[in-house]
């Protein structure tokens, strides 16, 4: 080779270390951008938002979220953190975040009120559920979730609630059948019946019956796609992988795009929802004018959702929110009732002293109540199923992202970082507030000394509720249902469901832990948090039940 010959790249290659050297230096200007516009909204946030007291980061990644996110016991910790803190404090996030948390009655109050214009659901919160079930009731805000939830309001009436009160006993009775079969096939005059399972069944054939005049028959030993899929993710618990990728999801929802087991289990629930769902639907328009008589069927659940399917209803539903809702529908008949169904027999089986007294009310009383009967003539049903939702709500916990500034009210002055007193503390537009409704639910400084007891006396007298406990706003001072614009419009339903089966079930069984009362309980997830006795596959809780007689 000729030492003195200067090699000279080709045009083509001269062009793309140009264009190349162009696209780092674009990149690098992005990059540059973004990091400018995230120092100015932290600037902004830093003046326009009351610096609290709160606890230090453990991660330099993760804040403090990856501890509650592997605690069994996170309500425990929120609670600690606001005796240390004040009744609202800061707690460190993922990636530099930071979250404000509500433990004070009146700030809540205002908080709920506001929801769904001032306080809106999280980038992850509203990717999670587009993805899963749609952009139904749960995902909506605004004016969209007005607009549905008004639409859908006339199924959940207490006239409306009334006409299904006997599907409800229905269930119960065909599972009381059942069980009367497995004891009877027994060699002893008892058996172990695995409950969990059992009250999704309840719950799903229920919720199919009630809302879409269609019969699942899990209670008949048919196989249910839905039921497998929702299944399927209560035996899958998230790894430390799994939980690491949701909580970078809360900054970058991206990720969520990122095939893993578990992703891909919700993905395939979400699927499967809509199958079912379509096909409901379509069976039902098939069947419209012969089922829809004049005035009475449109109010069921089905009739709404076809009736606001036409371009001229006043509430119209597009095809894609009218199958949401019916996934919507779904997940909360199947998730919710039977898990608080699942939580009173294990608190049944812990005091069988409760368990008594109810069974003693129930059998006084007589004959099976009316859904009139049920809201106001069994005051210890009553109070076994409120302590129940108290202790065990189905959803721990929300998180909601300021849409605009505000300025929240507190019942208590807390001290700031700063060390000055405020009774209220100011909200930038984009910061993340988190409320622990189970904390709230079993605050000693809210429910005083016994609050994580299992107590329904305490529904039963006039001092039985303490003064701070009747400053929460929601459903019987509960959070359970939340309150507000998005307090749950299924609530009565639920409550009439959960009543109704619960009767017939202690008047005509009697429950034990099959391994003694102080049988250990752990929480693993499902859609949502659900018990399971320790050492137990999936979510299995099995008891110990033989007849009453």
């Amino acid at each position: 080779m000729n030492i003195f010959t200067i090699p000279v790249s080709s045009p083509s290659s001269l062009w793309t270390t140009l264009h190349a050297g162009g696209a780092f230096n674009v990149a690098c200007s992005f990059a540059a951008l973004w990091a400018f516009v995230k120092v100015l909204r932290m600037l902004r946030w830093r003046m326009k938002t009351t610096q609290l007291l709160g606890p230090p980061r453990t991660s330099l990644v993760y804040g403090v979220s990856r501890d509650l996110a592997s605690s069994h016991d996170r309500a425990a910790i929120y609670e600690r953190w606001a005796t240390e803190y004040g009744v609202v404090y800061m707690i460190p996030s993922v990636l530099g975040q930071t979250n404000v948390v509500l433990c004070d009655p009146k700030a809540i109050a205002h908080f709920y009120a506001r929801e769904t214009w001032t306080y809106v659901k999280t980038p992850l919160t509203l990717a999670v559920l587009d993805s899963s079930i749609g952009k139904g009731l749960l995902w909506s805000q605004g004016e969209t979730h007005r607009r549905q939830r008004k639409a859908l309001t006339p199924a959940f009436s207490n006239a409306a609630i009334r006409k299904l009160t006997s599907v409800f006993y229905d269930s119960a009775y065909k599972a009381k059948g059942q069980w009367d079969n497995v004891i009877e096939s027994s060699k002893d005059d008892d058996a172990v019946i695995e409950v969990q399972n059992w009250m999704n069944h309840i719950s799903l054939d229920t919720v199919g019956i009630a809302g879409f005049s269609h019969d699942f028959g899990s209670l008949d030993g048919k196989r249910v796609s839905v039921a497998e899929a929702f299944d399927t993710l209560g035996s899958n618990q998230p790894s430390a992988v799994d939980t690491a990728v949701f909580l970078l999801a809360s900054v970058f929802p991206v990720i969520l795009k990122i095939p893993n087991k578990r992703q891909n289990l919700f993905k395939k629930l979400g699927i499967t929802m809509e199958k079912i769902s379509n096909e409901l639907l379509i069976r039902s328009r098939r069947e419209k004018d012969a089922n829809m008589s004049q005035g009475g069927e449109e109010n069921s659940l089905i009739g709404l959702l076809i009736k606001s399917e036409g371009q001229d209803a006043e509430l119209h539903m597009s095809a894609e929110e009218v199958v949401a809702q019916m996934k919507v529908l779904l997940l909360a008949g199947y998730e919710t009732t039977s898990t608080s169904l699942t939580w009173v027999l294990i608190e049944l089986s812990r005091h069988p002293n409760v368990q008594t007294r109810l069974r003693e009310e129930l059998l006084a009383f007589g004959p099976d109540p009316t859904y009139d009967q049920l809201k106001a003539n069994l005051p210890y049903l009553d109070a076994v199923v409120h302590e129940t939702l108290r202790l065990h709500p189905p959803v721990g916990e929300s998180t909601r992202l300021a849409a605009t500034d505000d300025v929240i009210p507190l019942s208590e002055p807390v001290r700031t970082a700063s060390g000055n007193m405020t009774d209220n503390i100011s909200i930038a537009k984009g910061t993340l507030i988190t409320i622990s409704i189970v904390a709230i639910n079993r605050s000693s400084a809210i429910w005083g000394p016994d609050a994580k007891e299992f107590k329904p006396d305490r529904w039963l007298t006039e001092d039985g509720i303490s003064g701070k406990a009747k400053e929460v706003q929601g459903h019987r001072h509960l959070l359970t249902f939340v309150d507000g614009p998005r307090t749950c419009l299924g609530k009565d339903f639920a409550i009439v469901e959960f009543k109704t089966v619960l009767s017939v079930l202690v008047k005509n069984f009697v429950f034990e832990m099959r391994d003694g009362p102080d049988t250990p309980v752990e929480i693993v997830r499902g859609v949502l948090s659900r018990p399971r006795v320790v050492g137990e596959d999936g979510t299995g809780v099995p008891l110990r039940v033989r007849r009453y007689e």
